[in-house]
């Protein structure tokens, strides 16, 4: 066997979009980051819930950006992940009117899917009968419609599918599109997630589960990743996308990588179906994994974007696991405090952030950290942005039913 084939498959990060919380475009989220700006506010969908508040995607309008002729066809989560990809394209120079389509697959991930069209069309089932549901439904809310819509409008005709593993999801969507890649059955991959769940339903569920934080005279301070008096995550909403290339169709164009996704691991905890390891042990096995794939070394790696959702259970159980496996060298931040959690789009998000924190050497502080929980045993980096020289990092991701994903990149 030659070197070649030994040495780890390093898929391209030539573009990339996002909408978030925080306002539409990649930059726009990236300067919310690195300022440490919260985004939770009370939202009026919520008014009369157990939590009111949320981070809400306020400046999307998917009438304005898409067209109405377009938009009132699509859930709200699949407008967002258009809207996500024609930025990905664009600043990867990609024009689909010049690809060959056959080689252009899509991944895109969703934790509940069209939950915004679910809920309304359920509320017109109640009020008026099954004669007032729109014979869109299901088109519109069906877990894979995103992905498909997004092929359709692109003319990306290779392989499409969605990946669900609940907040795990929009890193699961990159490790299968790495595999697409690494398999030569694309050249190019479209891939991420995307989450529009800020409905009564979904938020009276998590609310009714204790996961969701009852700052409510003080909604910005609500998610705060790693501290202390941390209570619970604050519902998001948003859309991420990457294009990933195979190396030498990107080089082949002349496309410059802001990074290159360089490993993937993933495990399930096989266990409770809401509450994480204890021990952290199925995390390990997918950062260990993600690492082994990568051809990293623990010391290699230089800072973690953690999954980090603002819950005393995960943050304790996470910071447990990087001090395990990477020990205190690598400095740590969790976007939550700034995004919230966006669920299936949660690692997508992370994942841009890390190519982002990679390509200007710089890693974001992690919002609203008062006073560093005295258990959590990591470098947290809080209070302002850091330079710092990194060559690798990884994104983490864990979900309900014990789905746990991490990601690792190299700098280009």
């Amino acid at each position: 066997m030659t070197a070649a084939a030994n040495r780890p498959f390093r898929a391209a990060v030539t573009g990339f979009g996002m909408v978030t919380s925080a306002g539409l475009g990649a930059a726009v989220t990236w300067e919310a980051l690195l300022a440490g700006r919260p985004t939770a506010d009370h939202v009026p969908e919520l008014a009369g819930m157990p939590v009111d508040f949320a981070c809400k995607a306020q400046q999307f309008d998917g009438d304005a950006l898409l067209g109405r002729r377009i938009a009132w066809r699509l859930d709200r989560s699949t407008q967002m992940a258009m809207v996500a990809t024609t930025e990905a394209l664009q600043l990867a120079g990609l024009d689909p009117a010049e690809w060959d389509g056959a080689r252009v697959g899509v991944v895109l991930a969703t934790a509940l899917g069209g939950m915004t069209t679910w809920d309304r069309e359920y509320n017109r089932l109640a009020e008026r009968g099954p004669g007032a549901i729109s014979p869109l439904l299901i088109p519109m809310a069906a877990v894979n419609m995103t992905a498909g819509h997004v092929a359709a409008a692109h003319g990306a005709k290779g392989p499409n599918f969605a990946v669900a593993t609940a907040c795990a999801s929009g890193t699961t969507a990159l490790g299968a599109a790495r595999d697409l890649l690494r398999a030569n059955l694309c050249d190019v991959v479209i891939a991420g997630g995307t989450e529009a769940s800020i409905t009564p339903l979904v938020a009276a569920a998590f609310a009714k589960m204790g996961a969701l934080s009852t700052r409510a005279d003080d909604p910005a301070t609500a998610s705060r990743p790693f501290d202390a008096a941390r209570d619970g995550f604050v519902l998001a909403e948003g859309a991420s996308v990457l294009v990933l290339e195979r190396p030498e169709h990107a080089r082949a164009r002349g496309a410059r990588p802001y990074a290159f996704l360089s490993g993937y691991g993933a495990s399930a905890d096989a266990g409770h179906s809401t509450r994480p390891d204890p021990e952290g042990r199925g995390a390990e096995v997918a950062l260990r994994g993600a690492l082994a794939d990568a051809g990293l070394a623990p010391d290699d790696v230089d800072h973690v974007n953690a999954h980090g959702t603002s819950t005393p259970l995960n943050d304790a159980v996470e910071s447990m696991v990087i001090h395990r496996v990477l020990g205190d060298r690598p400095a740590v931040t969790s976007i939550k405090g700034v995004t919230g959690h966006c669920l299936g789009a949660s690692g997508s998000h992370e994942a841009i952030a890390t190519v982002l924190s990679l390509h200007h050497q710089v890693v974001p502080p992690t919002a609203n950290v008062e006073q560093l929980d005295p258990q959590v045993q990591a470098d947290v980096v809080t209070d302002k942005p850091r330079q710092l020289l990194m060559g690798a990092a990884v994104s983490h991701s864990f979900g309900f039913g014990g789905q746990n994903a991490v990601v690792a990149f190299i700098g280009a």
